[in-house]
């Protein structure tokens, strides 16, 4: 049986299928840095988005503390999910601007992370996002501050003939 059949009270164009939620959205659309981290997102509405992700010896310093770049990475990860959440209809995605983070403990090689991310500030070209970074045990580990930028797609700009002679790399003088 076809839509039309099952329901016939609906217009053609309702037939589609429901909207994903905000946490299919994220995984329909992996980063992926995050999928080699390993970072498993696990609740993901606007506001707050919500990862975990399972540390290893590869993810270590020499003291067996999980290194300050993955935590970096793994945060960066949420607060861009986050920030993909809140893009206006016309943006086409989003890039950290500034990142700012305070390590408050260290997580041990092999801890599970959970991170939380909430947005701070939603303007229309760019977004403030923290995340608290926790152990699986609840020790927190670090807190990050980002500013996010929307990127927007411009229409391309025409190269004429004339700019291509101008600006050709073997016409180039030394």
């Amino acid at each position: 049986m076809d839509v039309a059949t099952l329901a016939p009270h609906l217009k053609h164009d309702e037939w589609e299928r429901e909207p994903m939620c905000h946490l299919e959205k994220i995984q329909a659309n992996p980063m992926p840095l995050a999928v080699h981290l390993g970072i498993e997102f696990l609740e993901a509405e606007p506001d707050q988005v919500t990862a975990w992700m399972q540390t290893g010896p590869e993810h270590s310093t020499l003291g067996h503390a999980v290194h300050g770049g993955v935590v970096m990475a793994f945060a960066d990860s949420l607060g861009g999910a986050t920030a993909f959440l809140n893009l206006p209809s016309d943006a086409k995605g989003t890039t950290t601007l500034e990142s700012k983070t305070n390590f408050i403990a260290p997580a041990p090689a092999g801890a599970s992370l959970v991170g939380v991310s909430h947005v701070l500030h939603r303007g229309r070209r760019t977004q403030v996002v923290q995340t608290r970074i926790e152990t699986g045990q609840g020790r927190v580990v670090a807190f990050v501050t980002q500013t996010q930028m929307a990127l927007f797609a411009h229409e391309a700009q025409k190269c004429d003939d004339d700019y291509l002679a101008r600006n050709r790399l073997e016409d180039a003088e030394a």
